[in-house]
């Protein structure tokens, strides 16, 4: 049996697969051989850096050949019988060879061969001849720089500069002591808090614990600052500590460059983050002013309740909220940064540990307020609490008990729950709510008598509508009384407990003032000779009667 033929896809995938491993090792190896190579050093004087060494001679490292040449330069620039001319450049192939000329001597001190002028992108002789100016020039620096009259100027100088500071030390402690004053003085009326469209934000005590800190952070930062950028100038006066100060100035001049990059950079994030906002609260305020026409009536829909439009502007409200904070939060300076991942993360796991709950409770108040079950200022009742619906949130429901008791109820437990909505009938279908109580009467007296007396109490409460005729309907055959429900129409819901005991009281009247004993719930009369149990009539004998309270719902 014959070999199959290869496939003709392979004989283009195995060209292409060599190609490929090809170019990573031409790509690799450049970088393993920068990767090997020893990282770059340098001679110094006086902690300047004089000469950069990339490859030595021989078999030293850099950092070898630099600490070595360090002290020979140092020791040369010391030695001042040895004159900056007599340094020169000899050539010695393979190297060129700096060194000093003493007495037709040539003492060698450093070697360039042709593998560091290579890293230069320089001939040998070019970069030797770069090397000797350069130790030339700070020879005479360091010479120029470590004179007696230098030392005498630079104390002078310092004990200037330390006078400056010390005045200026006592009148920034000064001027924090009267500010710390003018702060704290309770007869100062500039400071009377932060007020904001006519609402008190911040009272004059809160805005003094606010401003007494806030001087503080600011004296102990500009004397810190003061203080820092005043060490460079310092050490800048004397000579064996000016390439410290040197090295502090660029550190200052770099944190201030940076940062004035990094503001600048920020410059066109900042203006887009304040364009995204800007459109975000200008969509907010239209869609305010939209849902609060609806909920005035200025605008009709069909479709759409006027008792949406304040839930719904809270959420439309929230929803073009976060659609701006997420659109801009790429422009954010830092947004990639770890703390933002760190705070992204915190709060994602708050999140996580509150979603459940929060969750139920928004869907309930969602669910509570496009099915229409209530809204602000209707008289129900959830779960046995009577009240009057103060707050109707997105997660919570909160009633105003006819005792002014605020009771806050989750709108997951509400959902949950029977709802009684007294207002409804009235605003929905214009028709009075049902007011009803149950009496028991004995067999002794007869029902039509009983019917007469339930209604003419019913005539007369104040609270108590005629447009539709309140009746009467006997519920029960008991044992020892008949049991007779009074029904009867509220004019205002919101009286509903007040007109009910008006009610229950003008029954008392109108029965005792015909002589017939009520039995409810549970009374019991023993027929042995005693007295009648009725009170004494009329009710005008038991003094002035007591004022009815004012209805609270």
């Amino acid at each position: 049996m014959g070999l199959r033929p290869r496939p003709r896809w392979a004989s283009f995938l195995f060209p292409l697969l060599v190609a490929l491993l090809a170019t990573q090792l031409l790509v690799a190896a450049p970088l393993t051989r920068a990767a090997d190579a020893p990282s770059p050093a340098y001679i110094e004087l006086d902690g300047r850096r004089v000469l950069e060494i990339r490859v030595a001679a021989g078999a030293q490292t850099p950092a070898q050949l630099a600490r070595v040449a360090s002290q020979r330069l140092a020791e040369l620039a010391a030695n001042y019988s040895i004159q900056p001319e007599q340094i020169v450049l000899q050539e010695d192939p393979p190297y060129s060879t700096i060194g000093v000329m003493r007495e037709g001597m040539f003492e060698p001190r450093l070697s360039v061969d042709d593998r560091n002028a290579a890293r230069f992108q320089l001939s040998r002789q070019q970069l030797a001849q770069r090397y000797l100016e350069q130790i030339r020039a700070a020879i005479v620096r360091h010479r120029q720089t470590h004179s007696r009259s230098d030392w005498l100027r630079g104390g002078a100088l310092a004990l200037l500069a330390l006078g400056f500071y010390i005045l200026w030390l006592r009148g920034q402690i000064a001027l924090n002591r009267r500010l710390e004053r003018w702060i704290n003085d309770p007869a100062n009326r500039r400071i009377r808090g932060l007020q904001v469209g006519g609402n008190q934000w911040l009272t004059a005590d809160q805005e003094r614990s606010l401003l007494d800190p806030l001087r503080r952070i600011v004296h102990g930062a500009v004397l810190l600052l003061v203080s820092y950028l005043s060490i460079p100038l310092f050490l800048g006066l004397f000579p064996p500590t000016q390439a410290l100060a040197e090295t502090l100035r660029r550190q200052i001049t770099g944190l201030v460059v940076s940062g004035a990059l990094a503001v600048s950079r920020a410059i066109p994030d900042l203006i887009s983050v304040a364009v995204i906002l800007g459109l975000a609260v200008l969509l907010m305020r239209a869609s305010n002013a939209w849902f609060r026409a609806v909920e005035k009536g200025s605008l009709r829909l069909s479709w759409f309740y006027p008792e949406w439009s304040r839930p719904t502007a809270r959420l439309v409200g929230i929803g073009i909220l976060l659609f701006g904070v997420v659109a801009a939060y790429p422009y954010i300076p830092g947004a990639n940064s770890k703390a933002f991942q760190g705070a992204g993360l915190f709060v994602g796991v708050l999140a996580a540990l509150g979603s459940s709950a929060v969750a139920a409770n928004l869907i309930g108040g969602l669910m509570l307020t496009y099915t229409r079950a209530y809204q602000e200022g209707d008289r129900v009742s959830i779960n046995g609490t009577v009240g009057i619906v103060h707050d109707s949130a997105l997660l919570v429901t909160r009633l105003r008990t006819p005792r002014n008791e605020v009771v806050s109820i989750p709108n997951a437990t509400v959902l949950g729950a029977s709802i009684i909505n007294y207002s409804l009938a009235r605003r929905e279908i214009a028709q009075p709510v049902v007011i009803a109580t149950t009496v028991t009467i004995g067999y002794d007296v007869p029902w039509r008598q009983v019917h007469r007396l339930m209604l003419d109490a019913a005539g007369a409460t104040a609270g108590i509508s005629q447009e539709i005729p309140p009746f009467v309907l006997q519920t029960s055959l008991n044992d020892f009384h008949i049991s007779y429900e009074l029904s009867a129409y509220v004019v205002d819901v919101d009286t509903y407990r007040s007109t009910l005991s008006d009610l229950l009281g003008a029954i008392q009247d109108q029965f005792a003032g015909a002589g017939v004993e009520i039995l409810s719930p549970g009374y019991h009369a023993m027929r042995n000779g005693n007295g009648s149990t009725v009170p004494p009539w009329p009710a005008k004998s038991f003094g002035t009667p007591t004022p009815t309270p004012p209805a609270a719902g």
